[in-house]
């Protein structure tokens, strides 16, 4: 697919953000998921240049993500690295033949409630998990936060005051300042103006400037190396090409691979899916990418890293957020982003060891603020409460549980008020006076499906005595079997019961009810 240059110039400098924003937490996923931290590179090349050319979104950024560590933690110790690789090869081939198969359509069925809940909820996480890192006590950084439960930190509050104890005030003043260069960036006009230089790039390089400030000045104040960025630096070409490793033969007929496999597509796909849709719902230009495309390029980019010793990798909302953040328009952002960290490895490793994580922290808390905006919760509040209770119980499911539980608690509920919602739109209901007694007329909707039975079989069992009701089928398209055959049956018992004379307008001669009529119907 072509890629775009109209935008060349804002798409490199938002590259360049999600560069430096992807690049730590490749590192840590891998090193959380039990592999080896150039894995996690392997995977951010992959997932930025390969995935990012061939998938149709315009904002989309792939990469290792955190949703997918418990999986991988648990296949690498029950089958060893190079069979989960094997397993990795064979979630790609699936998510390639669901793409071919044309089953991304599963996306549209989730509704906006469940998605900007779910956009929230990662942004409070983000906040939450990041909060340590800023003040200097970042031993455990977890990534992209699609996995998180509360059991892992159940006593969170607690532990984050007691973090202050180790907290690092030189690590606490480049948060503070990166902080307020990003702010300033976003609110002072004049800085505003600047689209060459984006805030969270100034922030990075003020984080790097005052560490070495510290180190000539202020010595108490240096950030150390366990707080910094750690890139693994390979010193010859033979060390760097040890890095890459390859599937087993044997692990492609291992059936517990097969299941890792299926497991990690399963995953892997749903996860992409919601993200997909969230950057849609957040490019400032308002398009639409194709799911199905975005599973064919996933499962492809998945078989290559499997190939070549990566990571699995989806669709990351936390990559995709900061690069819309960073004014990014076309696929180019992404593909940028892939060859800046392809760049990083072989030539600058050692600058980039230098970047503080409080600087990291800094700019992903400003993201998660952004997520979680009280905008955010005003605007669904004003939407009415068949839009908020679903939004607001997949926040709080996603930040008490994890990404895919969050989001199926939030589907139930947003599903329950779907089908209340279709029970009522069945038909519409009025009386009007009738010189031989009271009239009631039920005008049937353009669909009336089985889920609609239970309201109108509610309307009819609670008519009056000696009425008539006249059931109108003008405008429908469509009725269930289901809704018919519990219209005769109330046409020839539930009616008599109460003497109630029944005329059926308009139905289709298809539907054979005029046998069933207890008066007459009137075509």
């Amino acid at each position: 697919m072509k890629v775009s240059t109209k935008y060349f110039k804002a798409d490199m400098l938002a590259g360049m953000v999600v560069f430096l924003v992807a690049l730590p937490l490749c590192l840590g996923i891998a090193v959380a998921s039990g592999a080896p931290p150039f894995a996690g590179i392997i995977t951010g090349v992959i997932g930025g240049i390969a995935v990012g050319y061939m998938s149709n979104s315009n904002v989309s950024v792939s990469g290792p993500a955190a949703g997918l560590i418990a999986i991988i933690l648990v296949a690498i110790t029950d089958l060893g690295y190079q069979t989960f690789l094997s397993a990795v090869v064979i979630a790609g081939l699936i998510q390639l033949v669901l793409g071919l198969a044309k089953a991304g359509g599963i996306s549209s069925y989730f509704p906006t409630s469940v998605i900007e809940g779910m956009l929230v909820a990662i942004g409070i996480i983000i906040i939450k998990k990041e909060l340590p890192h800023a003040i200097g006590y970042d031993l455990d950084h977890q990534g992209d936060y699609f996995y998180y439960s509360i059991f892992d930190d159940k006593n969170y509050l607690a532990d984050l005051i007691h973090s202050f104890n180790y907290a690092h005030a030189g690590s606490i003043i480049i948060a503070l300042v990166s902080i307020l260069v990003i702010i300033a960036f976003n609110k002072v006009p004049a800085l505003k103006k600047i689209k060459a230089i984006p805030g969270a790039l100034v922030a990075v390089v003020a984080g790097i400037l005052l560490n070495e400030l510290f180190a000539v000045a202020l010595p108490d104040f240096v950030v150390k190396d366990e707080h910094l960025v750690l890139l693994p630096i390979a010193t010859s070409f033979t060390e760097f090409t040890n890095q890459f490793t390859a599937p087993s033969v044997e692990g492609f007929l291992n059936m517990k691979a097969w299941i890792v496999g299926i497991t990690i597509a399963i995953v892997a796909s749903i996860e992409t899916l919601l993200c997909l849709e969230a950057g849609d719902k957040m490019d400032p230009l308002k398009r639409f990418s194709s799911a199905n495309k975005e599973l064919t390029a996933q499962g492809i980019g998945n078989m290559l890293a499997g190939l070549i010793g990566g990571l699995p990798m989806t669709s990351v909302i936390v990559r995709t957020s900061a690069n819309i953040n960073a004014g990014a328009k076309t696929k180019l952002a992404a593909i940028a982003h892939g060859v800046f960290l392809l760049l990083a490895v072989l030539a600058i490793p050692g600058l980039l060891n230098k970047i503080p994580m409080a600087s990291l922290a800094a700019i992903l808390i400003m993201i998660g603020l952004k997520l979680a905006s009280v905008k955010t919760f005003k605007h669904m509040w004003h939407n009415g409460m068949q839009q908020f209770i679903p939004f607001i119980v997949t926040v709080i499911a996603v930040v008490f549980t994890d990404l895919l539980k969050g989001v199926g608690i939030g589907l139930v509920v947003s599903i329950y008020f779907i089908l209340k919602g279709n029970m009522k739109l069945a038909y519409f209901f009025k009386k009007e006076k009738h010189h031989a007694g009271e009239t009631i007329h039920i005008d049937l909707a353009q669909e009336v499906s089985f889920l609609n039975k239970a309201a109108i079989k509610q309307t009819l069992a609670h008519l009056p005595n000696n009425c008539t009701v006249v059931i109108n089928a003008a405008n429908t398209v469509y009725i269930d079997y289901d809704v018919l055959e519990m219209i005769k049956d109330y046409m020839n018992f539930g009616s008599k019961d109460k003497n109630i004379s029944v005329i059926l307008q308009d139905f289709k001669d298809e539907y054979k009810m005029q046998d069933y009529a207890s008066n007459h119907v009137t075509n």
